[in-house]
């Protein structure tokens, strides 16, 4: 598989936002209301439609699903533990690290889902629907949980109102029951979720920002190391202990190595925490991507 080829839409697509946002008048508050479009309407959209479009064989998926969970659980725990290295944990800011943990396990949606399909076609992306339905939650709790201790603030009402984790568990609760789009609406919908990839992809790149990590760039080299290098191994060890087979182990690996949330800023930003810097870490996690998914697909996926 030629991965230059296969990643080059969706990463040209985040360079073509950086350029327009950056040198044209569509700015950065345009993005933002972009961003929020997207978020809120167009992307849970897509999320609900593709687990709806095809029955959901629970049975089948749950070595995958146990997978995914198993390492969205190992990664929050590492990235969690670096302030308990004792050769690292003196040179990290609690606080900082509070708010830039995340980084290290979250991850794109709209990336992951643009790739799915090219990889492994239609039943990819429905597993990675159903990845997504069943980590969101996990990967919200965990980006909010140190924040909310630190800051003092509940992170129940956050959880609750995230559209991903409304659009994924009513997509899985109508696929259980048997629902399925009309034949009438079906059209418009598959063109909100090709909508939702270009412009989630675009607003990606209109969002990357550079030079504001200089403060920390230890605590930066470890979440990123952990998010690009240790996810993608712990992720082809798991697709081992699993037995899962050649597509379910593409997806795992896909899933692993993809950059993190580009709402993991936001998400800081809100909670009254460094914005800039957690915003740096997004843009060299989105530009890391495109090491990472050639070496997880590639070399390890090779290895299997």
């Amino acid at each position: 598989m030629n991965f230059a080829q296969l990643l080059f839409p969706d990463f040209s697509l985040i360079l073509c936002g950086y350029l327009v946002c950056r040198f044209t008048k569509l700015n950065r508050p345009v993005w933002e209301q972009v961003e929020s479009l997207v978020y809120y309407f167009l992307f849970p959209v897509l999320l609900f439609q593709s687990i709806v479009k095809n029955p959901l064989d629970l049975g089948a998926a749950s070595a995958l699903v146990g997978a995914a969970v198993s390492l969205a659980l190992c990664a929050i725990a590492l990235t969690y533990s670096l302030p308990r290295w004792p050769w690292l944990g003196r040179c990290i800011d609690v606080r900082l690290h509070a708010a830039s943990a995340q980084v290290g396990f979250r991850f794109n949606s709209f990336i992951l889902l643009a790739l799915a399909d090219r990889i492994a076609g239609p039943q990819a992306l429905l597993m990675v629907a159903v990845i997504i339905g069943c980590c969101v939650p996990i990967f919200n709790v965990g980006a909010v949980w140190p924040m909310a201790r630190h800051a003092n603030k509940g992170f129940g009402r956050e959880l609750l109102r995230n559209p991903l984790i409304i659009a994924t568990a009513s997509g899985l609760l109508a696929n259980l029951l048997g629902f399925s789009l009309p034949d009438w609406l079906a059209p418009t919908v598959n063109r909100i979720g090709q909508a939702s990839l270009a412009l989630g992809l675009m607003a990606a790149g209109a969002g990357m920002q550079f030079g504001s990590m200089a403060s920390a760039k230890t605590l930066a080299v470890a979440v990123l190391a952990i998010k690009h290098l240790a996810m993608p191994l712990m992720a082809f060890g798991l697709a081992r202990l699993f037995r899962l087979d050649a597509t379910q182990t593409a997806v795992l690996l896909t899933f692993s190595a993809v950059p993190t949330a580009s709402s993991c800023y936001v998400l800081a930003a809100r909670m009254g925490y460094n914005g800039p810097y957690v915003a740096g870490l997004v843009t060299l996690s989105t530009l890391l991507g495109m090491l990472s998914l050639p070496f997880a697909l590639g070399v390890l996926g090779g290895l299997r």
